[in-house]
């Protein structure tokens, strides 16, 4: 160590100490307050001191710094720092579904705000720069499973509040089936049975691959980010009557801007494109026999679209109520749930204590048994937890219903449930980009959504422009004040 320290300047050295000092505290803190085991926190410990001693081996003052060593210091750098904002402050995301339309779009580049609701500690800490679960071209796993640091989360600037558009990772997403990854595991075993989609001697003649591929396990932190409405929060009641959604016997706000499937009749005529982009319709317009057409049409919209000329009648698409839909949560005949009537369902909080028979715990046996990670099982007709008779049972952590704006297009709580709090990755705070897809680069931008701010009733007013003359004053009085200082020489 006293051979490392000789060979660096003052400035160095400050660094080296400033990094071990924090290395250390760092471990103290999720020894003790995270709660990691020992080992756990110790490996992490070594492994980050080993990287801080190796990069200050590296340095040689006895000689001049070639390009290659200045690029190294400044990948280094950017790295460290970049790593840093992503995991504690900001993260950049793309939209990649139309789930939250019209409100987000496909297209729309946005960041992510960490500190919202409380920096969540990294639970995955050894894990490829940048890369989130898979790595960049090559593919495979890009973290390491070991050491893990338990679910801790720092203070944070609020709590999630109702109508919030909330960053979280996908709950069923702890098993995967990696050649359909934007499928739903559980509900391919429904579908297809576990042993079919465990079997990877299936090909699927068009891909040249099996048709599910190699089923793996992820870490909580490490599985699919969505992002959707928390339409309910800990402790409320939801209940969705004929796509009607009521919060604590309430009706829910109509934030953003929703969107239904409708059936729509003309009088022959077809809908063409000129309509379809004057009005916003994005999804795959879909014609029945008969000629009537399904369009999923925004909300703000809907009026003045029933008035177009050549439309005769414009009617919601609404499932019955009573009907029961396997692929709705929690997906049993005893609940007779559709994804336009649900509930009422109470969304469960930390401290709450509820019934548990055989009937009900359905709508609990995931967050008992996975999310809480108990030993939940079902014998004889009784429920026991960690081998006990149980009739009741009161959960560990808050959990979120989420649902995206796109009410008929969108895989969210009507289908997999509940989103635990230690699931929760941060709020949807600024667009900073938007583009369209498929479509020539004179169509490609949509500029009234850049530098735009993320509220629960919507987008702000663009506020591209400002930036845009902030800047060019920045550089404007750069290079004046550039040329003044030249003058004076």
């Amino acid at each position: 160590m006293k051979k490392i320290l000789a060979r660096l300047n003052n400035r160095q050295k400050a660094w080296f100490w400033t990094f071990t000092i924090g290395n250390a505290l760092f471990f103290l803190f999720i020894l003790i307050l995270a709660g990691a085991d020992f080992i756990n926190a110790l490996a992490l410990l070594l492994i980050t001191q080993f990287l801080v001693v190796a990069y200050y081996m590296s340095i040689r003052n006895d000689k001049k710094k070639g390009v290659a060593r200045e690029w190294f210091d400044a990948i280094v750098f950017a790295v460290v720092a970049a790593t840093i904002i992503r995991a504690f402050f900001l993260e950049a995301f793309t939209i990649p579904t139309s789930s939250e339309e019209k409100t987000l779009m496909i297209g729309d580049f946005l960041f992510v705000s960490k500190s919202s609701y409380g920096a969540r500690l990294p639970m995955t800490p050894i894990a490829f720069p940048f890369a989130h679960h898979t790595m960049p071209v090559i593919g495979g796993k890009a973290y390491i499973e070991w050491p893990k640091i338990p679910y801790y989360r720092l203070p944070g600037f609020g709590k999630i509040q109702n109508y919030d558009a909330v960053v979280f990772n996908y709950p069923d997403g702890d098993t995967v089936a990696l050649n359909a990854q934007d499928q739903s595991y559980y509900q391919l075993c429904r579908d297809y049975g576990r042993d079919n989609v465990w079997k990877d001697d299936q090909m699927n003649p068009q891909t040249g691959q099996s048709y599910f591929g190699k089923v793996v396990a992820r870490p909580v932190d490490k599985r699919e980010n969505y992002i959707k409405r928390c339409v309910a929060i800990a402790g409320d009641t939801i209940l969705i009557r004929h796509k009607d959604v009521f919060i604590n016997s309430k009706p829910s706000l109509n934030v953003g801007t929703i969107q239904y499937n409708y059936l729509v009749r003309t009088d022959g005529s077809q809908i063409n494109q000129n309509i379809l982009e004057k009005f916003d319709i994005t999804e795959q317009v879909r014609q029945a026999p008969n000629g009537d057409y399904e369009v999923f049409i925004p909300n703000n919209k809907l009026e003045d679209f029933k008035q177009i000329s050549i439309i005769k009648s414009v009617k919601p698409l609404v499932e019955d109520s009573g009907v029961y839909s396997s692929r709705i949560f929690p997906h049993s005949k005893s609940y007779a749930w559709n994804v336009d009537n649900f509930g009422p369902l109470v969304i469960p909080k930390e401290g709450m204590t509820v019934a548990i028979d055989t009937t009900n715990i359905v709508l609990y046996d995931r967050i008992i048994g996975v999310y809480e990670h108990n030993d939940l099982k079902v014998q004889e007709g009784k429920v026991f937890i960690n081998g006990k008779e149980a009739h009741s049972y009161t959960f560990k952590m808050n959990y979120y219903w989420m649902m995206g704006d796109n009410r008929h297009n969108s895989a969210d709580s009507r289908y997999w449930g509940f989103v635990p709090q230690d699931h929760i990755v941060g709020k949807a705070v600024f667009v900073w980009m938007s583009l369209k897809e498929n479509t020539d680069i004179s169509h490609k931008f949509r500029w009234n959504r850049f530098f735009t701010f993320v509220h629960p009733y919507g987008l702000s007013r663009s506020y591209l422009i400002p930036f845009l003359i902030i800047l060019a004053s920045i550089f404007i009085a750069s290079y004046l004040y550039g040329r003044r200082k030249k003058h004076h020489r």
